[in-house]
């Protein structure tokens, strides 16, 4: 039986590591749009937006991490995510990531002149995002 090929993934926060391990590969949000990322891939680095990282583990299992933002690194070497927060799928709260998502909607269809629409732009994403996040963790 031929040995699958992997690619070892650091996934990281500011507060911590989430991940640390050989996956078979990998997909993450680029800012042009959604990057799979294999064995070999060409060495990379670009920023991400609020997405999820999800992953398939070398044996097969597969996870999935809410990231607010950051970059993605590909080297020969292995993959790297440098996320400015990132969160298990798992952890994530379902309430308060609707609620974020229903303030930031509430905010953009009455505006104040107060309102800064990139700041609320941007929290609507998070909220979005981790509510992905948690259906795919979920399904």
């Amino acid at each position: 039986m031929a040995k699958a090929m992997t690619t070892h993934l650091d996934v990281v926060s500011a507060e911590k590591s989430l991940f640390s391990g050989r996956v078979s590969h990998l997909s993450v949000s680029g800012q042009e749009g959604e990057l799979g990322i294999m064995p070999g891939h060409t060495p990379l680095l670009t920023p991400i937006k609020p997405g999820m990282v999800q992953l398939v583990k070398q044996h097969g299992g597969e996870e999935v991490i809410y990231i607010s933002g950051g970059f993605l690194e590909v080297q020969p070497g292995g993959v790297t995510v440098l996320a400015d927060t990132a969160i298990r799928g798992q952890d994530l709260d379902l309430a308060k990531a609707e609620e974020a998502k229903r303030a930031a909607e509430e905010q953009m269809s009455n505006p104040s002149k107060e309102i800064d629409f990139a700041l609320v732009t941007a929290q609507l994403a998070q909220a979005v995002a981790q509510l992905r996040a948690i259906k795919l963790t979920r399904k």
